[in-house]
């Protein structure tokens, strides 16, 4: 009986490629973080791992929790972009296993050494990198390679990662490097998607004079001053001129978000989550470039600004309208996604306090405070999201189609 309902509640979960990954992002997001609080309670044990835990948490949020999501997001949206067929179900369950094989041998590294998560984790990226390169080259106009770009450099990054590790140095550098990659995926990701997103709300209220149109110069501006900061970061940490480029890469975000400003339309969840993600980026890189030039530590609370506030927030909003979307439902348009979207701000902003130095006497009850948010939010998109991706589509329509 058992058996019989497990199958009918995981029904659809091989019907599209997000669909597992968008799943396990939830998931891992909630095991990690609760497995990484009970550890600092001392409730729960961490075995001892190369580089530290800490370390193993930093890594664990950027290519265990992130990589997923991103898995899942490439795996569909270059099929819909390219017109390519779907990436098979062999192909995906062989990801989804280098997936699983890199958090399982992380976490035994003290044992097994780091070679074998080296192994596990840089052949998933390689392995995913290499299912997105030919429908991205074979399209006419190429003008989706820059995913592939991105991703290969994430693969770069984590190989710096492990050959660090592995050579017993400092390896939290390729990490910081990582989250530069990350934000412009995120830019390129969210300008595909924007427009679909305001588009749509702006014919709904009625009235458009002019469609919304997320700008190239002002896009290319802000990943080339990412792109700029974060090779400052990995080759001049704590120089000045690092700050000076920080700086500028908020601006530059700042300016993005003129393509944003579209009239009451903003205040429309589908529009404001993603517009709030640029928000947490600029204060992010603000926060970075305002303690590099005063000599403030502040450097911790920038970078959680832009992980757990726009990196999380962008993949909440992501899989929220992609993984209904794409499952043959419409957007969801109960209270439960403003509230995980609050939770995860929420904890973006308690978690980034309790790294200020002025706040420090605060450390344990802010990152409490900010871990059980983060539970909150994503306690929520799993309960609200599991038979959407688990189960059978609603409609008569096939694989990764949209509502008929």
């Amino acid at each position: 009986m058992k058996i019989a309902l497990w199958q009918a509640s995981t029904a659809g979960l091989w019907l599209c490629a997000f669909r597992p990954f968008f799943l396990i992002t939830a998931s891992h997001s909630l095991l990690a973080m609760a497995w990484w609080l009970g550890s600092l309670a001392g409730l729960l044990p961490l075995p001892e791992l190369p580089g530290g835990p800490t370390l193993w948490h930093a890594h664990e949020l950027l290519f265990g929790f992130a990589g997923a999501s991103i898995a899942g997001f490439l795996l569909t949206a270059i099929v819909e972009f390219t017109g390519a067929p779907a990436v098979s179900r062999q192909r995906v369950q062989t990801l989804l296993l280098l997936w699983f094989g890199g958090r399982l041998s992380y976490l035994l590294s003290g044992v097994l050494g780091i070679l074998p998560a080296a192994g596990f984790d840089i052949t998933f990226l390689a392995l995913l990198s290499a299912s997105l390169a030919g429908p991205l080259w074979q399209q006419p106009s190429r003008r989706h390679l820059s995913f592939f770009y991105a991703l290969s450099g994430l693969t770069g990054a984590q190989t710096g990662f492990y050959v660090a590790l592995w050579r017993q140095i400092d390896a939290m550098p390729w990490l910081l490097l990582s989250i530069g990659l990350m934000m412009i995926l995120i830019v390129i990701a969210l300008s595909r998607i924007s427009m679909r997103l305001v588009n749509d709300v702006l014919e709904g209220q009625g009235g458009m004079t002019a469609p919304y149109l997320a700008r190239p110069p002002r896009r290319h501006l802000a990943t080339w001053s990412i792109a700029l900061f974060s090779l400052a970061e990995f080759l001049l940490p704590g120089h000045a001129s690092t700050g000076w480029l920080a700086l500028a890469a908020a601006a530059a975000l700042l300016n993005l978000l003129n393509d944003w400003h579209v009239g009451r339309a903003l205040w429309q969840r589908w529009v404001m989550i993603p517009y709030l993600v640029y928000w947490l980026m600029a204060a992010g890189y603000a926060l970075i470039g305002l303690g590099l030039l005063t000599n403030s530590n502040w450097n911790s609370a920038g970078h959680h600004l832009l992980v757990a506030g726009a990196l999380a927030l962008a993949i909440l909003i992501v899989m929220s309208v992609a993984g209904r979307m794409h499952s043959g439902y419409g957007l969801d348009h109960r209270h439960w996604l403003r509230w995980a979207a609050a939770s995860l701000i929420g904890a973006a902003v308690l978690r980034a306090a309790a790294s200020i130095p002025a706040l420090m006497a605060n450390y344990g009850s802010l990152l409490h405070a900010a871990a059980s948010l983060w539970l909150v939010a994503w306690g929520l998109y799993l309960a609200f999201s599991w038979r959407v991706l688990a189960g059978p589509r609603p409609d008569s329509g096939a694989g990764c189609d949209e509502p008929r």
